[in-house]
């Protein structure tokens, strides 16, 4: 099972189109709501996958709750770390048995190279993953492998950076006339709040809110910017902004995209290692722009 919540782009081709080809069935669940995750359990059902917090919008899939289910079901909990990073969330103690990262994201933190991880027990790396690689080829270069492991030598420090720049901007955001809503797990608003406190370790990196206006409002917004850069990647050393509804998730209909809360106005905003009042003094003036 798949939590609906989680899919975009390559995601959604993975679960729709590719999958199907090798036989294996796929049933999309709100991940938010535990019955339903309970409610999709068939006989066959053999792994729940899903991200939290979830791109773009910030949305949290209760780990500890959603791995109670699996593990009656026999089946196994993957978790996408990607937004929340090593250092604020950890799954498997959570119940997960098997978590993944887009390492060219934070883990590099410099936008230098590609590369993916997977984590698991021992017996899965062993007698499950390590063939597969061994006959498929999806390995890193000696080179990027190298960039990955010095990247983690300070990560600790970037998303401590990170993080308390985040937040500090979606307090800023949150007080602004231009600003319809504004998504942060580490606010007292947002509507999962309690269970961020239970399994995060922050806020994290990663701040979304809507813009006022729609999409021309939203595309001024962008384009005024000149300290952040527009970019569909996240986890640089440089803050980058993105327009969810005409990049990331341009795949999905119109009404598809509403009812996973992502609009026109929608924008995402990762968080990176410049001076946080320069980067509230770059979303100032371009929030300025708005209007036209």
């Amino acid at each position: 099972m798949v939590s609906a919540r989680a899919l975009f782009g390559s995601c959604r081709y993975i679960v729709e189109d590719l999958l199907p080809r090798y036989g294996i069935e796929t049933t999309l669940v709100d991940g938010r709501d535990l019955d339903a995750w309970a409610a999709a359990v068939k006989p066959n059902t053999r792994a729940f996958f899903f991200e939290t917090p979830t791109n773009p919008v910030l949305e949290l899939v209760d780990i500890a709750g959603v791995s109670a289910i699996a593990k009656k079901a026999g089946a196994l909990v993957v978790v996408d770390n990607v937004f929340a990073t090593p250092m604020l969330q950890r799954p498997m103690p959570l119940g997960a048995d098997i978590v993944v990262y887009s390492a060219t994201k934070h883990i590099d933190g410099q936008g230098r190279c590609l590369g993916g991880v997977v984590l698991g027990s021992q017996e899965f790396i062993e007698e499950k993953l390590h063939n597969f690689l061994k006959h498929t080829g999806p390995s890193l270069s000696p080179f990027n492998a190298w960039v990955l492991l010095k990247g983690l030598e300070t990560l600790t420090l970037r998303v401590e950076r990170h993080g308390a720049s985040a937040a500090s901007i979606a307090d800023f955001l949150a007080g602004r006339s231009e600003v319809e809503r504004v998504y942060y797990p580490g606010r007292a608003d947002h509507p999962q709040a309690a269970l961020a406190k239970k399994q995060m370790g922050g806020g994290g990196p990663m701040v979304a809110f809507e813009i006022k206006g729609g999409k021309e409002a939203a595309f001024r917004f962008m384009n005024a910017l000149q300290i952040i850069k527009i970019s569909n990647n996240l986890g640089d050393a440089k803050s980058l902004v993105t327009h969810p509804a005409t990049t990331t998730h341009q795949r999905l209909t119109p009404e598809g995209r509403t009812e996973l809360g992502i609009y026109d106005r929608s924008v995402r905003l990762s968080i990176g290692l410049e001076d946080a009042d320069d980067l509230m003094a770059d979303l100032d003036q371009a929030l300025g722009a708005v209007k036209g």
